[in-house]
């Protein structure tokens, strides 16, 4: 496994083509540190003794010691262990932890290769445990690159007026393929050593072409990473562990962009694009299982803070609102448990979760995402949104004053009080706090996706004939 000292130099020496505010920028710019202080936490915990085991596994491929998120889940243990490490992790960092994506995308494909392997007698598979070994190796950080730009949603992709809104093959050629097209919203791109692509859908007879999976180092030619960067907002004399985090996205272009074959994991396996798509959302809601649980619990520790703080904590619908966040985190945390108590072996030996369980733990996560929002904003007040700026409690003829007159409970010094509605205010108030609500939304698949998920693998019919059963009616 290696450090985040050696995650950072090898990502530093990478070629320039991330692109920020109309120009190339390093990925060592100032505004990448929050993301890049993340990224280093899972290299950083997983040296630590004490997450031995979670944050760590070992690899089916080689038996050494790897990290988790390089690793193929291969038991019901390495898919709880893999919730838990995603909990543990973000409520270190208070949100996303980024690193799951890449991850869930090589799950989905050690499932997929292996599958077309067996019915059309190809050799992804192959190719991919070795691509698999190299990554385990190296310790490396995938960004997964699934989400197409789409164009005219009313219309397939070989419907759209340009072709290239889908990302497609262009050429083929006897060392590999050229590929063309844009994935949108793909996390820390700019710091991933690997850019994974997947089919974004399901394909349908005549787009063999947008039917492609493959890896590419994140610096390849033709690839650019247009990034915006978000973090919480900076502190000058009150420094706090969530103001240093922060996340970057992409809109990842690659314009006629060459993968050698040993790369490519997929082409033209039109009849298998929809099922790696579907793959990767439910490993990656397993993953929210893990995630939203551990969000909640920020939101509602933040919640139950503030409350102490205004001296509410023991008003009985603060109580109550609190009672809702716990169902919230505990329920979510407990379907990715039975999504992987309930997981079952593809012929790859990869243990994939159950799909019902992991759907309605991550819609109700989704759906819940407001809601939770809503109970912070109404029990902290206004404060959060009009507190004054620190260099006004730092002020000498302001300071004294301001720390006077913030004073709610006598028991709490000024300082924790600003530094707690400080806090809130990021995640109600901020630009970060907008997006990161949005992403909480949306991440892994919007609730409407999780629906159709539920309702195309739930047995209706099943809880149909209970009916007529218990009605005197003839089951079917």
């Amino acid at each position: 496994m290696k450090t985040a000292a050696e995650y950072r130099e090898r990502i530093m020496a990478l070629k320039p083509n991330v692109y920020m505010g109309g120009e190339v920028v390093s990925r060592n710019d100032p505004r990448f540190t929050p993301e890049l202080n993340v990224l280093s936490l899972t290299f950083d915990l997983a040296q630590e003794p004490a997450y031995e085991g979670v944050m760590t596994a070992t690899s089916h491929l080689t038996g050494e010691r790897i990290n988790r998120f390089c690793h193929i889940h291969h038991s019901v243990d390495d898919l709880l262990n893999k919730q838990k490490m995603t909990r543990q992790y973000v409520q270190k960092t208070g949100f996303c932890i980024l690193r799951c994506m890449g991850i869930d995308a090589m799950n989905a494909l050690s499932v997929v290769t292996h599958e077309m392997d067996q019915e059309l007698g190809t050799e992804y598979n192959r190719r991919f445990l070795d691509y698999v070994q190299d990554f385990q190796k190296r310790d490396s950080v995938a960004a997964a690159a699934q989400t197409d730009v789409k164009g005219d949603r009313s219309k397939r992709p070989k419907e759209q007026a340009d072709p290239d809104l889908y990302l497609r093959v262009v050429e083929k050629r006897r060392d590999g393929i050229v590929v063309r097209g844009a994935k949108n919203h793909i996390t820390m791109a700019a710091h991933a050593d690997e850019i994974i692509a997947l089919p974004t859908r399901v394909m349908t007879e005549g787009e063999e072409d947008w039917a492609v999976a493959f890896a590419v180092p994140a610096d390849t030619k033709g690839v650019y990473l247009v990034s915006r960067a978000s973090s919480p907002r900076p502190r000058q004399s009150l420094p706090a562990p969530v103001a240093d985090q922060g996340w970057a996205d992409s809109f990842v272009i690659f314009d006629d962009v060459f993968v050698p074959w040993e790369r490519v994991f997929m082409c033209g396996e039109r009849q298998f694009a929809g099922r790696l798509a579907l793959l990767f959302a439910l490993f990656h809601r397993h993953s929210y299982c893990g995630c939203k649980p551990a969000l909640t619990d920020v939101i509602m520790g933040m919640t139950a803070l503030v409350a102490e703080y205004n001296g509410v904590e023991k008003a009985n619908h603060v109580r109550e609102k609190l009672a809702e966040m716990i169902g919230v985190a505990e329920l979510v945390y407990a379907a990715g448990v039975a999504g992987s108590v309930n997981a079952r072996p593809a012929s790859s030996g990869t243990y994939v979760p159950d799909v019902i369980y992991c759907n309605v733990g991550r819609r109700h996560a989704g759906e819940s995402t407001y809601h939770e929002m809503n109970i912070l904003a109404d029990i902290a007040g206004g404060l959060p949104a009009t507190l004054p700026l620190e260099a006004d409690y730092n002020n000498e003829k302001t300071g004294a004053l301001l720390a006077k007159y913030i004073m709610r409970n006598p028991k709490i010094p000024a300082e924790y009080q600003q530094r707690c509605f400080r806090m809130v205010g990021d995640y109600l108030c901020s630009s970060w706090g907008g997006g990161w609500s949005v992403a909480a939304v949306h991440g892994g698949g919007s609730p409407i996706m999780e629906t159709i998920a539920i309702l195309g693998n739930y047995d209706l019919n099943a809880k149909k004939n209970i009916a007529r059963r218990l009605a005197g009616i003839p089951e079917q």
